[in-house]
């Protein structure tokens, strides 16, 4: 049976007794009338009874129905079905009315932890984070600190808390525009002793298999996945920052909330003396690498290393060809001259 596309959600009862796979799609969940019967400990029968009340009685209409193509091999054929699935408001519906105690836990789930999900695209057991003996607190901890400091969350944040405080704050200004690279860099200096310039300079290798890239989007390295300097960080590195890129936002908006009101220029200040209170090395001028000389950089590299993978790939397809050729004909010769011991001799 073909999946669903969308996020995989594990619910299991709480006897143990049943795991079932929801797809989030669309902000619900779909299930299909056996998925549904071992959600709720009753037979398939008894849902499809109950489905067709539910829509006889219109609580919800037949927008809560989909169908997914199943595809299924049967011998030797591929036989494919088009299977009815249903989205969370028929799910609830079905166990509004199948008196399980399967039902009642699920429907308690659905409406508290499943909805706050699929709404806000997170959940969480309070109480249990609060317990530390389950403790998984500092896990969680550095998962928020990794988003809160991702480029666009650490722009959006910094734009807003600096337009606020800035007296002479100026979207359209040279200044501006440049505020967000200039305190990243002092960051990111902090945690690296470098620029992103002079980071990509010194990291951004054609002769290493990623290109030196410890992380990317997608199956491969791109050239913007290059042009990134967090990309080339380790992970110790990449905590560190993180944790200071955290801190910093607290700081700043702290100043927010006290209603600290400073200049463009003086903020630029302000971060250097939080970079030196933190026993961390202030970065002072732009770097020793222009951004024109960033671009050249990674243009000239990646061009070079993208030459090299794709030659390397081409090798690995022809020696893939030669072996399917050698294979065939191995078959071949078997087929023409019998196999040892089939009874045919070769003349």
């Amino acid at each position: 049976m073909s999946e669903l596309a969308g996020e995989l959600i594990l619910y299991r009862a709480d006897d143990g007794g049943s795991v079932v796979q929801l797809r989030a799609v669309g902000g619900t969940v779909w299930l299909t009338q056996a998925q549904m019967a071992d959600l709720y400990g009753t037979s398939a029968q008894n849902v499809q009874q109950t489905i067709a009340r539910v829509l006889a009685d219109g609580e919800v209409d037949e927008s809560t129905v989909n169908s997914e193509l199943m595809v299924r091999t049967e011998g030797t054929r591929q036989v494919r079905r088009e299977l009815k699935i249903y989205n969370l408001d028929m799910v609830l519906a079905v166990g509004y009315r199948v008196t399980t105690a399967r039902a009642v836990q699920f429907r308690q789930w659905a409406t508290t932890v499943l909805t706050e999900y699929l709404v806000k695209g997170f959940a969480l057991q309070d109480e249990r984070l609060k317990d530390p003996g389950a403790d998984y607190f500092d896990e969680l901890l550095e998962r928020i600190r990794d988003i809160r400091a991702s480029e666009k969350r650490f722009y959006l944040k910094v734009r807003d808390l600096f337009a606020t405080t800035s007296a002479d704050y100026d979207g359209t200004s040279d200044l501006a525009r440049t505020f967000f690279a200039t305190i990243q860099n002092k960051l990111l200096h902090a945690v690296t002793g470098r620029t992103a310039g002079e980071l990509i300079r010194e990291r951004c290798d054609p002769a290493s298999g990623t290109l030196g890239l410890t992380t990317w989007k997608g199956d491969r390295p791109r050239k913007t996945d290059a042009s990134v300097a967090k990309n080339y960080l380790t992970e110790a590195e990449v905590s560190d920052l993180n944790l200071l890129t955290t801190q910093f936002l607290d700081f700043a908006e702290g100043r927010a909330r006290r209603r600290q009101t400073t200049s463009m220029a003086d903020w630029v200040a302000q971060t250097d003396r939080f970079v030196e209170f933190q026993e961390y090395p202030v970065l002072t001028g732009a770097g020793s690498v222009a951004h024109s000389h960033v671009e050249q950089i990674v243009a000239e590299r990646y061009a070079e290393w993208d030459a090299q993978r794709r030659e390397l790939e081409s090798q690995r397809a022809a020696a893939d060809e030669i072996s399917d050729l050698d294979a065939l004909l191995e078959a071949e010769r078997h087929l023409t001259q019998g196999e040892p011991g089939d009874g045919h001799q070769p003349e």
